[in-house]
């Protein structure tokens, strides 16, 4: 038996160890102590609430007093926006009238979905994430004073929290977001990571919610297993990145890899489903059908506008194969797979009668880019490493369902076999500024129109912050 002074000093140093802030190096993590105390990971784990269809969603405290919202968790927008009016969706909202740190700077902020739009009043005032770092910072606040189709009925969250970079904010990027003002004003390492729990579950089930964990500074082991595999940020707007190939089963779709980045490959936590270029979409139903036991399934399974129904108790995932996304890794003659098992794609969403269980496809084709989604990210501990323009994928301990692991991670493999640049399909920044200025000198007139259309290149969010994506959460999160 071990004496009781070293069971209490080694259980001290457990305890010291886990509020180490990880950072990264070349070769993986590393432990760094951090003195001030800012951070401790331990008490961020299980700070999320919620499910894959209707997004999850973290406790902030907003305001002085403290008015508590929760907020919807959100790796594909920048901008943090909370409800400043009543809302019949919604159960309550920030009064910005009660809060004595509020200053509004008369800003006015838009954002339009294909399906719902909000629009508000820029500000500044505290804000305290009670599980997350300590410390209030001085945070970017877009107050919703209207909406249409944003809130929605069955929701638990009242605000949305864009974890991207600057050049997403609306109006502009010099608004700054939320996660790069908790960085330099409580000097964490600039890494969040990001581990979503619904695996399996129904979206529809209000008992037991899923959670999940969102930390702030770094990385915390206990939410992952195996090795934490990365894979470089392209470009810093959305988290781009590059995608080499995709296999059903054991099929490559072979493809040229530009397709799988037409014209982007983003890792987005508010979106919903895995998202496809339309010409993988359809090769990926193809050589579904062709692979499993169900070729004359509706085709409104696959189309979305159809839910399958077996008999309950009968699960359908034995009629489905894996599907496997290769990504670039560091080393970029090499590449890493992450894989998700049927029982993360073909989704359970509500019964009938309870005696059938019905699912749905959670794959859906997207006309402007490839869109790894909560359907994929459930899988895995995703470490976002803003630091050194990485993202990092690791086994999640969540993502299992009796005992049997949802997701696998696989690698490293050569990349020789394909292009040295995959995401080549899109046109650049440069180029589009070189088409405006042209089209502007032909024009003459008409060329004062066009400077305002295409004075951001035309694959981002135009000037009035609309998602011509279609990849938002408000356009796919269960109704």
């Amino acid at each position: 038996m071990t004496p009781t002074w070293l069971t209490q000093l080694l259980f001290r140093f457990g305890c010291l160890l886990s509020v180490l802030a990880l950072t990264s190096d070349g070769n993986g993590l590393s432990l760094a102590s951090d003195p001030s105390g800012t951070v401790n990971f331990l008490d961020m784990v299980n700070n999320l609430q919620g499910d894959s269809g209707r997004g999850y969603y973290i406790e902030m405290s907003i305001g002085t007093p403290g008015q508590k919202l929760n907020i919807l968790v959100d790796t594909g927008s920048s901008n943090f926006a909370v409800a400043a009016a009543p809302h019949p969706f919604i159960t309550h909202y920030f009064n910005t009238a009660l809060s004595s740190t509020y200053q509004s700077n008369g800003r006015t902020v838009a954002v339009r979905y294909t399906q719902g739009n909000w629009e508000g009043q820029l500000g500044i005032d505290h804000v305290s994430i009670p599980k997350g770092p300590n410390g209030t910072v001085t945070i970017n606040i877009a107050a919703i004073l209207s909406s249409n189709g944003f809130f929605l009925p069955g929701i638990n969250w009242q605000g949305i929290l864009g974890m991207a970079y600057p050049m997403l904010a609306r109006p502009d990027s010099s608004v700054e977001p939320f996660f790069n003002s908790v960085v330099q004003q409580l000097g964490i390492p600039d890494i969040f990571s990001l581990q979503m729990c619904g695996a399996g579950l129904s979206a529809s089930s209000a008992a037991d919610p899923a959670g999940g964990s969102l930390v702030m500074g770094g990385v915390e082991p206990t939410l992952y297993r195996g090795s934490v595999w990365y894979t470089p940020i392209i470009e810093e707007w959305y988290y781009q990145v590059e995608v080499l190939k995709l296999e059903v089963g054991d099929q490559n779709l072979n493809l040229d890899c530009r397709e799988y980045n037409m014209d982007k490959a983003i890792v987005d936590s508010g979106t919903t489903l895995l998202r496809l270029p339309v010409n993988v979409f359809n090769a990926v139903v193809e050589a579904i059908t062709h692979s499993s036991l169900i070729q004359d399934f509706s085709s409104g399974f696959w189309d979305g506008t159809k839910l399958a129904c077996w008999m309950k108790g009968e699960t359908p995932w034995r009629f489905f194969p894996k599907l496997s996304i290769y990504l670039r890794a560091t080393n970029t003659s090499q590449s890493f797979r992450i894989t998700i098992l049927p029982q993360l794609y073909i989704q359970p969403i509500t019964d009938v009668d309870g005696t059938l269980d019905c699912f749905r496809f959670g794959v859906s084709s997207s006309a402007n880019g490839l869109v790894i989604g909560a359907t994929v990210m459930e899988g895995f501990y995703v470490v976002f490493d803003r630091a050194q323009q990485r993202l990092g994928f690791a086994l999640s301990t969540c993502a299992a369902s009796g005992g049997v692991a949802l997701s696998e991670i696989a690698g490293p493999f050569s990349a020789a076999d394909v292009a040295a640049d995959c995401s080549a399909g899109s046109l650049k920044e440069p180029l589009m500024w070189l088409i405006s200025y042209a089209l502007m000198a032909v024009c003459g007139l008409i060329l004062i129109i066009l400077l305002l259309l295409l004075v951001l290149p035309c694959r981002r969010r135009d000037r009035f912050g609309e998602i011509t994506d279609e990849s938002s959460l408000v356009r796919h999160r269960i109704k």
